[in-house]
Formats: C-alpha cells, sequence, structure tokens
C-alpha cells in the first residue's frame, strides 16, 4: 500500500540554512558597491575630462560614466537573483541550487578579477601612451587624488569578505547533507493491515470476513455471517429461500438428522 496522503515534511540541515545567510550576505555586500560606485561617479568623470580634455579620447569620461551606471544596475540585479535564490534553497528546490552554482561561480571569477586588477594597479596595465595622451599611472594617480583615501582600502575588504561568503556558500550546497535535503522525496510504503479484505477476494485463514461484502463465488461462507442472496447456506445456517439445505437433496436428511423408518407397505 502506497501512502497518497503527501511527501513527508523535510527538516532543513544547517548548512543550507548558512548557505542562503551567506548568500544574502553578499546581496547586501553588493547593494553596498552599488552605493559607492554611485557615489563616485561624478569625481571619475570630471577626472576622466581634465586628463582627456584637448585629446582624442575625450569622450572617454562619458563612456566611463555610463558602464559605472550599468554596472550598478547589475549589482543590484545580481543582489535581487541571490536573495530569491537562497529562498528558494531554504524550500529544497533543486533547480535554485544549480542555478545558484552558476550564478556564484560567473560573480566569484568577475570578483577576482576585480581584485585582481586592483592589486596590478587600477584600470589598465599600459604604462606608456602615444601622442599627447596620457600615461594609466597618470590617471589612477589622479583619481586616488580626488577619491577619499578610505574608499580603495574599503572597496578591496568587502570585495574580498563577498569573494570568501560567496565561495564558502557554494560549497556548503555541495555537502552530503545538502544532496540529502535537495533530493526529490520519495513516497513511503505501507504494508497492508492484516485481516483486511477486499470485494471479490475470500477472507484470510483465521480472519472474519469484512462486514457488508457477501462471500466470493466458489467459497464456503465464513461461519457467523448471513449468506449472500442467490448461494446456499452454510453448514448450521438457516435455508435461504428457493436452496435446498446443505448437506443432501430435498427430502433427505441433513447431518446430524435421524430419519424415521418407514411403516411396512402391508400395515
Amino acid at each position: 500500500m502506497v501512502d497518497t496522503s503527501g511527501p513527508p515534511r523535510r527538516v532543513r540541515p544547517g548548512v543550507v540554512t548558512s548557505s542562503s545567510w551567506l548568500l544574502i550576505l553578499v546581496a547586501a555586500i553588493q547593494v553596498v558597491n552599488l552605493i559607492l560606485t554611485l557615489s563616485i561617479i561624478g569625481t571619475m568623470r570630471e577626472v576622466l575630462r581634465d586628463a582627456y580634455r584637448g585629446t582624442a579620447a575625450e569622450q572617454a569620461a562619458d563612456f566611463a560614466a555610463v558602464a559605472a551606471v550599468a554596472g550598478a544596475v547589475i549589482s543590484l540585479l545580481i543582489a535581487i537573483g541571490l536573495v530569491v535564490l537562497a529562498l528558494l534553497n531554504n524550500q529544497g528546490k533543486n533547480g535554485s541550487r544549480i542555478t545558484t552554482w552558476v550564478l556564484g561561480g560567473i560573480l566569484f571569477c568577475c570578483t577576482g578579477l576585480g581584485l585582481v586588477s586592483n592589486a596590478s594597479g587600477g584600470l589598465t596595465t599600459s604604462g606608456s601612451t602615444s601622442g599627447d595622451m596620457p600615461s594609466s599611472q597618470e590617471i589612477q594617480r589622479r583619481l586616488e587624488d580626488a577619491l577619499p583615501s578610505w574608499y580603495g582600502p574599503l572597496t578591496t575588504a568587502i570585495s574580498l569578505l563577498s569573494l570568501l561568503s560567496l565561495l564558502v556558500a557554494l560549497i556548503l550546497l555541495a555537502l552530503p547533507k545538502s544532496n540529502e535535503f535537495f533530493r526529490k522525496p520519495q513516497p513511503t510504503w505501507e504494508p497492508p493491515v492484516p485481516g483486511g479484505t477486499y470485494p471479490g477476494y475470500p477472507p484470510a485463514p483465521g480472519y472474519p470476513q469484512t462486514p457488508g461484502y457477501p462471500p466470493a463465488p466458489g467459497y464456503p461462507q465464513t461461519p457467523g455471517q448471513p449468506p449472500a442472496p442467490g448461494y446456499p447456506s452454510a453448514p448450521g445456517q438457516p435455508p435461504v429461500p428457493g436452496y435446498p439445505p446443505a448437506g443432501g437433496q430435498p427430502g433427505q436428511p441433513g447431518p446430524g438428522e435421524r430419519r424415521e423408518p418407514e411403516p411396512p407397505s402391508g400395515s
């Protein structure tokens, strides 16, 4: 017998809960990065305009500002996606876990490349330019002078925190306890109740017939139960109208009955 009342309630392990909280932390860091980026767009645009004024790349400041806004919007979308994935992971959705691995892997690579770029010296690595174009070191120096002194260390610290939190969250989702939680539950099987019978089947030996059901054709009637309409009664039961008594033909004695001797034909 299969229990169709519904799948058993699954208990969420602590590793899944911890992973979801770490994903929410990464989402919060993305929002902080969004705020920091929007706060320096004006300063960065002015620095780039001064650096490239009178050159062929004078419009580079506008392109950089547009790219910064686009990156901020992407950070906001990633933050929303991470929160949604964290909530779905808490419910045991295996599809959301796979999506978390894909999105988390892409974000991990982008964050890691950003940290490497900052550690290697900023926007570009080229040290020489042609004509009257400013060098990358000159642009980096102007940006560092214009931006607050805390901006660089703060962005590096929160990027490193985001990288580590995301890595731990992805690892927790791959642990064996997480695999058991995200595995689709199977319906449980329950053995039949002893003595239970169904219409059309004889009762099991040693168990009374189920009340309300006639005996199956070809099987003896259970003692103590009324006969089914259209079938002869069992020995020891009252006869059914229209059927001979059990144990013989009409006029013949039944089991346990004594036959009276017939009188002599000449008397």
